[in-house]
Formats: C-alpha cells, structure tokens, sequence
C-alpha cells in the first residue's frame, strides 16, 4: 500500500504590477503601479517628503486629475538622468500613463488631455549636438585681428 502524503499550498497573493514609462529632455521615469491605498513612492522616497513644492505639485497633477482611481492604487517611480524638472515632469508623464493604464477607461485619457497635453504626449525635442567650429551647437568661437 502507497502512503499518500498530502502537502498543503501556500496561497500566493497575487500581485497585478504594470510598468509604464515618462521622459522629459534628458530624465526617464519608470512607474509601478498595483492594487493599494495610494501610496506614492519617488526613488524609494515619500512623494510627500520632496522639499521642492513645486516639483510636488507637478507630480501630483495628474492623481489631483483621477482621485478615484488615485486613492485604489500604490505608484513606485524609479527616476534617472536630467534635473530637478526634468524628472519631476517624467514622473508626472509616468503617472498619468499609469493610471490610464491601470484604469482601462477612455473617461479618465479624456480628462487628462484636455487638462495638459502634455501628460501624455512626449516632448520630442532634444538637445542639439555640438559642432567643430563652436563651442556649443550654433555658438562660433569669436575672431580677434589685433
């Protein structure tokens, strides 16, 4: 006769984590987002503990745009590259991506862009490289006879 040996299974939470993206000039951000009390982390940093307020709120603009969605879910950013601006603009790029995406509504994509385009649509303009008779990209070096 065969033993049989039963083994219990762990139930594993299931986590629904999906990453989006925002650049802005030099600055990309990459957001989490997933099921939560609306927690929102930057580099593993309170959004609520940035000390440039203006940064903040360009940050939170689009969760002051989609409360309802805001309040359900935890966003973890991860930024790299550019400035102080630059990155809080990619974040908030990343966020508004997020909750679209984590939502699935058309209302929410609606609302957002007719608040600011640009939460959406990347700024495709980058700096222009350097020539070989200047010392930036248009500046020439100056000539001096005398």
């Amino acid at each position: 006769m065969a033993a049989t040996t039963k083994k219990k299974a762990k139930k594993k939470k299931e986590v629904h984590e999906s990453v989006f993206r925002g650049k802005r000039k030099e600055s990309i951000a990459r957001a989490s987002i997933s099921k939560g009390k609306g927690v929102v982390r930057i580099n593993s940093q309170l959004l609520a503990s940035l000390e440039n307020k203006y940064a903040r709120e360009i940050i939170a603009e689009p969760l002051r745009i989609a409360p309802e969605i805001a309040s359900q879910v935890d966003i973890s950013l991860n930024v790299v590259g550019g400035g102080a601006m630059g990155q809080a603009q990619a974040c908030r790029v990343a966020i508004a991506h997020a909750l679209i995406g984590f939502s699935g509504d058309e209302s929410v994509r609606k609302k957002i862009l007719e608040h600011d385009r640009f939460m959406l649509i990347e700024d495709s303009r980058r700096v222009e490289p350097k020539k070989y008779k200047g010392p930036k990209a248009r500046a020439r070096f100056q000539k001096s006879y005398r």
